[in-house]
């Protein structure tokens, strides 16, 4: 892997309109300006404002991962030298009522951009943005969860990542493909309102305004990790800049705490009460309720280490709602 970040012209982001590809795509822009900036992205998704703040600064071709002549009219134009695979069907709980699409565009969608590049001839660095949840149920035996740590996908999203993650290690292993794969754990993704704490600021936010009568929740009990999105943003280059092709790394912070501690530590940020029920269609049929990293090998391998506490994060997460309601009362 290289080990300078001047070596790197041409990036490549799968899902740049999309929450974490947006991030990315910021990220890149601001602390690495001469890098040459590319996004693939479906219509739909690139109608959303979510690459707003990086303007003109990024290339974005109309790519759908399932449609194989586009990848390559993609890979074409976009003459990577590095890619970060972030595109996917990401909502764990929706995957439970439509798996066969959340498991089709995943893993298909992942293949057909490894085929393309085999194909094509294209060997760039490869970023393979996997998650904690191909984790699973794990035991308290198995925390701080390690990478070597069994996988047993408790959702169909799940075991579409599994599928994911496998795929970059046999590309690797059978093509050559400079891939590195990265297991995220939670991270503070305000553009996401499907995740638990985005979904608690926003509806914060809309009771202070007057636009919601109570705050609705799932399980509260689960145990996460809790990492900024800069910092989150920030691990992905240093893994694509430093990691071992062939290797997997996870990622995740240090602040430990129940999902409804997080709630309350939003709740005690809120100016006004907030009232609040479990809502059964937010429960999962199948929860994963520890998701405690160990991050010793990614540090080893890149001397990363998160910048942004909890409570930073936490407070922008509120404020970034409150100016979203703010604007657009109906979101």
């Amino acid at each position: 892997m290289a080990d300078s970040e001047n070596k790197i012209e041409r990036v490549l982001i799968t899902g740049a309109a999309g929450s974490g590809g947006s991030y990315l795509a910021e990220f890149i822009a601001e602390q690495h300006p001469d890098v040459e900036l590319h996004g693939f992205a479906r219509w739909h998704s690139a109608t959303q404002d979510n690459l707003s703040r990086v303007g003109g600064k990024i290339a974005l071709h109309e790519v759908d991962l399932l449609d194989m002549s586009s990848v390559i009219a993609g890979l074409r134009a976009a003459r990577p030298d590095a890619v970060f695979h972030l595109a996917a069907h990401a909502n764990v709980r929706a995957s439970f009522t439509t798996p066969l699409s959340v498991l089709h565009n995943n893993v298909m969608g992942t293949a057909n951009l490894l085929e393309a590049l085999r194909l094509l001839d294209q060997a760039p660095r490869i970023q393979l943005c996997s998650t904690s949840e191909v984790y699973g149920r794990v035991t308290e035996a198995d925390i701080p969860i390690r990478e070597e740590c069994p996988l047993r996908p408790a959702s169909p999203y799940a075991v579409s990542k599994v599928a994911q993650d496998l795929l970059g290690y046999s590309y690797h292993l059978s093509y050559g493909l400079p891939i590195v794969r990265t297991r995220m754990f939670t991270y503070v993704n305000p553009r996401r309102a499907d995740l638990f704490a985005t979904s608690f600021a926003r509806q914060v936010a809309r009771i202070e305004a007057g636009l919601q009568g109570e705050l609705r929740h799932g399980n509260l009990e689960s145990v996460r990790t809790l990492l900024d999105v800069g910092d989150a943003m920030r691990a992905y280059w240093l893994a694509l800049l430093h990691g071992e092709p062939g290797e997997v790394y996870n990622i995740g912070g240090v602040a430990t705490m129940t999902v409804g501690e997080l709630l309350e530590r939003l709740i005690a940020l809120a100016t006004r009460p907030i009232p609040q029920r479990v809502d059964p269609a937010l429960l999962r049929p199948a929860d994963v309720t520890l998701q405690v990293p160990c991050v010793e090998k990614f540090r080893a391998a890149t001397g990363w280490e998160p910048r942004i506490s909890c409570d930073e994060s936490v407070k922008s997460l509120i404020e970034h709602w409150r100016e979203r309601v703010r604007r657009d009362p109906d979101c």
